[in-house]
């Protein structure tokens, strides 16, 4: 099945090259191997919908001469940083289901016919016939989202004959759109057509606009060192100029500023000396504003702070209350991690790339924040999956906003953050859309050696937590190998007693992963005697033996509460999880697992962890249910 649909998708695209080579005759390019073969993966990994290829398919012109469609929004003045808003659209003769509206930003982008890009998403491994518009809409709704819009409950009365009967009605439907703050204006276009034959009808004759696109927002917290008496601060804003941070009792930081811009962003391949861009230099291209960090100093661990961050200038965030996780050595540490989340729209819009499960898994964790139960959070890959169409990370970081905004977010990064051909990273899809992990470091300043180098390791209570680039050469003699083995037997055991290795790809998974990883990295674990791996990138939970080489060497034993227990007094093995279930569309598990797969559940959900000196206990939480699915612990005696 897999085979045949690659054929087909590799006959489709040479066709379209073939197409290609007629409309460029003076240009030879030949499409890299990694582009064509992704065609099948594109599809099959991340879920293209129509929605997220709608800038692929040839726009028509609508022929509708109707005088009277109008298309206005209710809003009491500008913009505020979030907000929902009615859009209405009237004056409809004839209601159909294809009638759709888009949220386009900024208000002057072309939204027409762009015939010639479909050369620019071959990349994507998307080569079918699609809407070609030129630039992308943030998110859209089909008007049918109001129930009464095709059965036109809502008329009016547009022509009267002479013995006073209606001549002329029309209809009108109303739609809900959330939104927040991205600095640049907004318009709305209303389309007929569908996503697959859009056409234009009309838009908004005046764009909205947002009261202070300088608005300081979006502050989230993480570490920068074991000792927890610093935490760095992020944020954004429209503003260049340097902004601070105050807290505690009268202190105050200023914040470094930066940016990065279209130019920063990778592209794949040339059409002849015509370089063809990414949809992070191209369509899916938005200003990402200025991002603002400062350094937060003289904190206490496991410590309550407040803070605000903005100016005079530019306005104040709320006064927000943060905790401080506890120093590297000290006697218990409560986390959260989990992988692969992204983000989902909040008024049911269609958007590029939903993460179905992410509202239930932050809903979760918020609760859990707010009740005092954690110290910090690990996101280990696949952050926001805005992969080039950046106003994506606007929405993502304002949805993280009452986790991150109150305990330290350390990150991991993923192949939706880095991976894309000629760039560096280790594997060659194009998986982050031309991001090549710019935006993702820029937005989580991660306390790592340097610029795309992203691993660190960080100490927390009792933990030494060691955190890798799977999307970076890993393989014996590589910069990031030698940091492994270096910091995994640097540990002080009396001090940190759990050594806790993560990173986004997996090297166990009953779904399959990259058996060069496992043979090249593995051994590393088992001669620093790392008790528990962590990884995402599939999206299931999954857990395993205690394993080594595909084998189990030990397997746990149940406590007197029945939750599967794993004696570490003699090491065997680290145990291995899969946490990647905590947004994107859910994995199923084959019918005929690997024996060492003990726990294998495909639910929404994050893990929630307490290590203390002498027991590291996980639970996994179904996030939709709040039950907890599997627990289990480690003990050193």
């Amino acid at each position: 099945m897999e085979q045949r649909a690659t054929t087909h998708h590799v006959h489709k695209l040479s066709f379209i090259l073939l197409i290609l080579s007629l409309a460029f005759p003076s240009s030879s390019f030949e499409l890299r191997p990694s582009v064509a073969d992704s065609t099948f993966l594109h599809r099959n990994e991340t879920a293209i919908s129509d929605f997220r290829v709608l800038n692929r398919r040839a726009l028509f012109q609508c022929p509708d001469p109707n005088p009277y469609l109008q298309i206005n929004v209710t809003t009491q003045g500008d913009l505020s940083d979030e907000q929902f808003i009615t859009v209405n659209v009237s004056g409809v003769l004839v209601p159909s289901d294809g009638d759709w509206v888009a949220m386009v930003s900024p208000s002057f982008s072309n939204v027409t016919t762009c015939l010639a890009s479909e050369a620019y998403y071959l990349q994507t491994g998307d080569t079918s016939i699609l809407p070609l518009l030129c630039h992308y809409p943030v998110k859209a709704k089909y008007v049918t989202s109001d129930p009464s819009y095709l059965s036109c409950k809502n008329q009016k009365c547009q022509k009267y004959g002479n013995n006073g009967d209606c001549e002329v009605r029309t209809c009108a439907g109303s739609l809900s759109f959330h939104v927040v703050n991205i600095r640049t204006n907004i318009e709305f276009v209303f389309f007929a057509g569908g996503f697959s034959t859009p056409c234009i009808l009309t838009k908004t004759d005046v764009p909205l606009r947002f009261s202070n696109p300088n608005s300081p927002l979006h502050g989230h917290l993480s570490s920068i060192d074991s000792t927890a008496t610093s935490m760095r601060l992020t944020w954004v804003s429209g503003d260049k100029e340097p902004q601070q941070v105050e807290y505690g009792d009268g202190k105050s930081q200023t914040s470094e500023v930066t940016t990065f811009s279209a130019a920063d962003m990778c592209s794949e391949f040339r059409l002849g000396s015509v370089v063809v861009p990414s949809p992070a230099k191209d369509f899916g291209w938005h200003d990402p504003g200025y991002i603002h960090t400062a350094v937060m100093s003289g904190l206490q661990p496991s410590s309550t702070f407040n803070y605000k961050y903005g100016s005079d200038a530019v306005g104040w965030s709320a006064e927000i209350q943060f905790r401080t996780p506890p120093a590297g050595g000290s006697d218990e540490l409560k986390f959260l991690v989990f992988g692969d989340m992204g983000k989902a729209p909040l008024d049911s819009s269609a958007e590029h790339y939903i993460q179905p499960g992410s509202i239930s898994v932050i809903k979760g964790m918020t609760e859990e924040v707010e009740n005092g139960n954690v110290d910090s959070i690990f996101h280990i890959g696949d952050i926001s999956y805005a992969t080039g169409f950046l106003v994506e990370w606007d929405y993502f970081l304002n949805l993280i906003t009452p986790l991150a905004s109150k305990v330290s977010y350390m990150t991991a990064i993923g192949n939706h953050e880095r991976d894309y051909s000629d760039s560096g990273s280790w594997y060659t899809g194009p998986d982050s859309g031309g991001e090549c992990g710019v935006p993702y470091e820029t937005y989580f300043p991660m306390p790592t050696p340097a610029k795309d180098k992203p691993w660190y390791s960080i100490e927390q209570g009792t933990v030494h937590f060691t955190v890798i680039s799977t999307e970076h050469d890993w393989t014996e003699k590589s910069e990031q190998y030698e940091w492994m083995k270096t910091d995994m037997a640097s540990v002080d055991r009396s001090k940190t007693p759990w050594l806790v290795f993560t990173g986004h790809r997996p090297m166990y998974s009953s779904l399959g992963a990259d058996d060069q990883f496992l043979e090249t990295v593995e051994p590393l674990l088992l001669n620093n005697k790392v008790d528990l791996v962590l990884f995402g990138h599939v999206h299931n939970y999954e857990r395993t033996c205690s394993i080594y080489k595909s084998e189990c060497l030990a397997m746990p034993e149940k406590d007197k509460n029945g939750i599967d227990t794993y004696d570490n007094t003699n090491y065997t093995a680290p145990v291995q999880a899969i946490v990647g279930m905590a947004g994107f569309s859910l994995d199923k598990f084959p019918d005929d697992a690997p024996s060492w797969s003990l726990v294998r559940i495909s639910e929404f959900g994050y893990v929630r962890a307490h290590a203390t000196k002498d027991e590291l206990k996980l639970e996994f939480v179904n996030s939709d249910t709040k039950n907890v699915d599997d627990s289990f612990i480690i003990t050193k005696k």
